[in-house]
């Protein structure tokens, strides 16, 4: 069905290609994952599929891609938009509606589907999506997660026989990434859909997958095999790997059911363990609170009398389902959002938003460094500095809008980090960033509250929970539902668990590296 043969991809300007000598098949009815790290070539990968590489990038493509016997070459993505349905990391870039509806009809109406069949695949994907909820209602209005399932609902009622997804459930809550992957395994098995997608959080994915492609961005050639084979030899992998690895289990595990029955063994042995504290920390001086907060959009509130306290040295973890108001209640405390009624006061807060590239402004990496430099009168080479200690390898004269999504989120990162704020508020922080640049984040993180500040996050992440929170606020339906310590809250939620806290329950460990820790002391 997919066929690159002898591909490289050099973009304008570039030393070395992002791509190189790419010898790669994709077989009809195979669900395939492109992993790698941040800024190593997955999304331009994915984008050589359908002729977006070179046709719209630029840059030069050497070698073929073939789909379904078409070559990209001498097919732009229009010729392939019947074969070829692809769903990128920024959903409300590619919406060219106002709302759900419309949205999911445009592509069927630009290919002359008959209007009788598009009314019947219009009800079918918003079914299989669940949106019939919000069929009428302005895309501008969704959560980030709720756009996500739109954007991948409007290449799916086309019936593509490709789907390609880049981070298609980075903005998802867990329930619904289970969901949307689920369907797309079933396309895949009852349908023959061929699916490609890049995606970082390996532990949502790997179950799903029948072949991991490995993009290394380093040089070294492009790899690809089953996902056991692929995970056992690479430092990237989920939680439950990094648990096989650290109970010495061959073969290691990929999925929670086959860590659970094999961690009889090692529950025992670290039942009279007790797990290390997360949390709470000692808490400094009150940065931010709401008392009986009303938010949203005119005529429809979004929260509902939520009062909220947050401290210096806390690290508060926003989590709920997609459209609960967790970048709501973010906007808001940050003051891009007026209260409807009750108050809040948060005058040292600082926002990192979904979408990263609303603070990137400049003509180059370096000028958007220099530029927060001076805005937050800080030393120059604050921003640079920060921004290399979550990923470095980004070249300085880059465009913004030419980085990969999970630079530029580190590129935002860097920029609110150097006006040092009392409190931080990251919405959806580890979208599109590798195992590495999430640990690195972690790090930054840890070191903020250690030396006063405050951070709040709104995350689908459970496992970056698992790593930094010392509290979680779980919202449902615009209300609180439950605020307490990162583990009492964590553990007890079948939807917010770690897949480690799945896996060892009912013992309280959060994390493969609280388990081999203990595990390491015991056996000396």
């Amino acid at each position: 069905m997919i066929v690159f043969d002898r591909v490289s991809v050099t973009y304008a300007g570039a030393a070395s290609p992002v791509l190189s000598e790419v010898d790669l098949t994709i077989p009809e009815g195979e669900m395939c994952l492109v992993m790698g790290r941040t800024g190593s070539g997955k999304s331009t990968l994915l984008r050589a599929i359908n002729g977006l590489v070179p046709h719209f990038s630029g840059g030069t493509l050497r070698g073929t891609v073939q789909v379904d016997g078409r070559k990209t070459s001498s097919h732009r993505p229009r010729d392939l938009a019947d074969v070829v349905g692809f769903v990128g990391q920024d959903p409300l870039s590619g919406f060219v509606t106002d709302n759900v509806e419309d949205e999911l009809a445009y592509a069927m109406e630009s290919l002359g589907v008959a209007p009788s069949v598009m009314r019947k695949r219009v009800e079918e994907t918003l079914d299989l999506l669940g949106l019939a909820d919000l069929r009428g209602r302005p895309l501008a209005q969704l959560s980030g997660g709720q756009q996500q399932r739109v954007a991948i609902g409007s290449v799916l009622t086309t019936h593509p026989r490709v789907l390609v997804l880049d981070e298609p459930t980075s903005a998802l809550d867990p329930l619904a990434a289970e969901d949307v992957l689920a369907t797309m395994q079933r396309l895949v098995h009852d349908l023959g859909l061929t699916v490609v997608l890049a995606e970082h959080r390996l532990e949502r994915v790997v179950q799903f997958v029948d072949r991991i492609v490995h993009v290394p961005g380093d040089g070294s050639p492009v790899v690809d095999g089953p996902p056991a084979t692929m995970l056992a030899g690479t430092p990237i992998a989920p939680p439950v790997v990094e648990l096989g690895r650290a109970a010495g289990w061959d073969p290691l595990p990929l999925t929670v059911r086959d860590a659970r029955r094999r961690s009889v063994a090692l529950r025992a042995e670290l039942a009279v363990v007790p797990p290390p504290e997360h949390g709470p920390r000692v808490s400094g001086e009150v940065l931010a609170t709401t008392r009986n907060l009303v938010l949203g959009y005119p005529r429809r509130p979004v929260l509902e009398d939520v009062s909220l306290t947050v401290s210096a040295g806390e690290v508060v973890a926003l989590m709920g389902r997609n459209g609960a108001g967790k970048s709501t209640l973010l906007r808001g405390l940050v003051g891009l959002h007026r209260p409807q009624s009750g108050t809040i006061d948060s005058p040292r807060a600082g926002l990192v938003p979904q979408v990263p590239a609303d603070l990137l402004y400049a003509a180059s990496v370096r000028s958007e460094c220099e530029m927060a430099d001076r805005d937050a009168d800080a030393p120059a080479g604050t921003t640079r500095a920060l921004m290399d200690r979550l990923t470095d390898g980004i070249d300085p004269d880059t465009h913004p809008r030419d980085l990969s999504e999970g630079q530029k989120l580190t590129l935002a990162l860097a920029i609110v980090l150097a006006q040092r704020p009392a409190l931080l508020l990251l919405d959806e922080p580890t979208r599109g960033l590798d195992y590495t640049a999430k640990q690195n984040l972690v790090a930054i993180l840890h070191d903020l509250v250690a030396d006063g500040h405050g951070v709040v996050l709104a995350t689908h992440d459970v496992e970056l929970v698992a790593e930094v929170a010392t509290r979680v606020v779980v919202l449902a339906d615009g209300e609180v539902v439950a605020d307490g310590a990162a583990r009492e809250v964590v553990v007890s939620s079948p939807a917010f668990a770690p897949q480690v806290a799945k896996i060892m329950a009912p013992q309280p460990w959060l994390t493969a590296r609280d388990v081999a820790s203990a595990l390491a002391a015991s056996r000396r």
